[in-house]
């Protein structure tokens, strides 16, 4: 939904700006958005709009409606809803896009409804996707690779079991193809079938429970007959990690599989920013963080891990509060360890954040 609203912005050449909505966000702070958006005359693309309090809802209707009469009567400063002149730039548009049915998320006000054209999505074609991904990275066998990467994972959605964790999404498409580009460019006289069957297994085999990985591999090597991929090696960061197991009394060439967590973990760090470790109670997850920051600070630079427990503090004091009154923003825990880790030099800062996992 967000990217089709990008891409169009993009084929018009307009500018799109993206805002995550939550609901911290009151009609002050939606009002600014609105005017500033109508100063610059560029598209809003409000994410996950159904987040916000109800109250604020119906606010920011009369909001959006403000802006669009005086579009309508093609004016070039109007007065907003909080008595202030804004100057008025043509060609500024409001969208909103939502999931409907989750928890924690609102149904739109009626008056709200009134002021956007709904637009249902479709799921999209993941094959056309794939391929015009593939072919833009420079691989000629872009159709059959294409053909048995959607196979592969519309098996993989009937064959495994259902897991919460489990995404065939866009999303992790979209990733596979972005490292699949990478192996290409890296390793030009490769045969492409190789690079994509190589990918596939790794980017997805750190997240599969002990019962689906043999499954998923025999729908690899069925899909991909004859071919042979060795498994990426890091032997000095591995060799530096058995150190620091071994440092912290754990036992890294005994506990073989969770030794191969911790390279799991290194591979899906590489390509991504923000990772999920998930598993039960004392099944190795902080440690396996743990021992994969000491090697990586051994053998790249120094790696610092800041540790807070989520679902010991309320939402305010984690993420930081709005005083109604004065409009004064107070930082929240996570905000400070977020800000504590851009700040320090020569070093990388991992914030982890160590507790049960849920949306609300």
């Amino acid at each position: 939904k967000t990217e089709t609203t990008k891409d169009m912005g993009r084929m018009l050449g307009i500018f799109v700006v993206v805002f995550n909505c939550s609901d911290q966000m009151d009609y002050k702070s939606l009002g600014k958005i609105y005017k500033g958006l109508a100063m610059a005359g560029c598209w809003g693309c409000f994410d996950e709009f159904n987040r916000i309090d109800l109250d604020v809802l119906s606010v920011a209707a009369s909001q959006v409606s403000c802006v669009l009469a005086a579009q309508r009567e093609r004016r070039d400063t109007f007065i907003f809803v909080d008595g202030q002149e804004v100057v008025l730039r043509q060609g500024c548009s409001y969208f909103i896009t939502m999931n409907p049915g989750y928890a924690g998320r609102q149904e739109l006000p009626e008056n709200l409804k009134a002021l956007f054209r709904g637009v249902c999505m479709m799921v999209p074609d993941f094959m056309l996707i794939m391929r015009v991904k593939l072919a833009g990275c420079g691989y000629y066998e872009n159709q059959v690779i294409a053909k048995k990467f959607d196979l592969l994972y519309n098996l993989c959605k009937q064959q495994l079991s259902k897991q919460t964790h489990y995404d065939y999404g866009l999303r992790n498409i979209l990733s596979v193809l972005r490292t699949a580009g990478s192996s290409k460019r890296a390793t030009l006289d490769a045969p492409e079938l190789l690079l994509m069957m190589r990918t596939l297994r790794d980017m997805n085999m750190s997240k599969m429970i002990a019962e689906d990985v043999p499954l998923f591999l025999s729908l690899i090597a069925d899909l991909f007959p004859g071919i042979q991929a060795e498994k990426a090696v890091f032997p000095d960061i591995e060799k530096a990690a058995e150190v620091v197991s071994h440092e912290k009394n754990l036992q890294w060439s005994e506990a073989k599989e969770w030794a191969g967590k911790v390279v799991q973990l290194l591979e899906t760090y590489y390509v991504r920013h923000g990772i999920g470790v998930v598993g039960p109670t004392g099944s190795g997850k902080t440690m396996a963080i743990e021992v994969l920051a000491g090697a990586l600070s051994v053998t790249d630079e120094k790696h610092t891990i800041l540790k807070m427990n989520p679902k010991a503090v309320t939402a305010a004091q984690m993420f930081g509060r709005l005083d109604p009154t004065t409009g004064d923003w107070t930082d929240g825990i996570f905000a400070v360890l977020w800000r504590k880790g851009t700040k320090a030099r020569n070093s990388k800062s991992w914030i982890l954040l160590d507790g049960p996992v849920d949306a609300i």
